[in-house]
C-alpha cells in the first residue's frame, strides 16, 4: 500500500485517489457542500484554507491545506519510487 503525506501528518493510500483538484470552481464547491451534508467530507486542513480537494474512489472528499500541485507531485514521487 502507497501512502501519501497531504499536510499535517494526514496520510491516504494513493490507490484510492480518482482526483486532486482546486477547490476554486463553483462544481467542485457543490460538491465540497454536498460531501459535506452527506458525511463523506473529510476535513483535513486543521483550520486553515482548503487549497485542495482529493476526490476518493469510496465517494468521500478529503480537504487539505496543501497546493493541489504539491500533494500531485508526492503521489507521482511516491509512485516512481517503487518503479525502481
Amino acid at each position: 500500500m502507497q501512502l501519501v503525506n497531504i499536510g499535517f501528518g494526514n496520510i491516504v493510500s494513493t490507490q484510492r485517489i480518482v482526483a486532486i483538484v482546486s477547490p476554486e470552481s463553483a462544481p467542485i464547491k457543490r460538491m465540497v457542500q454536498e460531501a459535506k451534508d452527506n458525511k463523506t467530507a473529510v476535513d483535513a486542513t486543521y483550520g486553515r484554507r482548503t487549497r485542495a480537494v482529493i476526490i476518493m474512489d469510496s465517494g468521500h472528499i478529503i480537504l487539505s491545506a496543501v497546493q493541489p500541485e504539491t500533494v500531485a507531485s508526492r503521489v507521482d514521487k511516491d509512485i516512481n519510487s517503487d518503479d525502481n
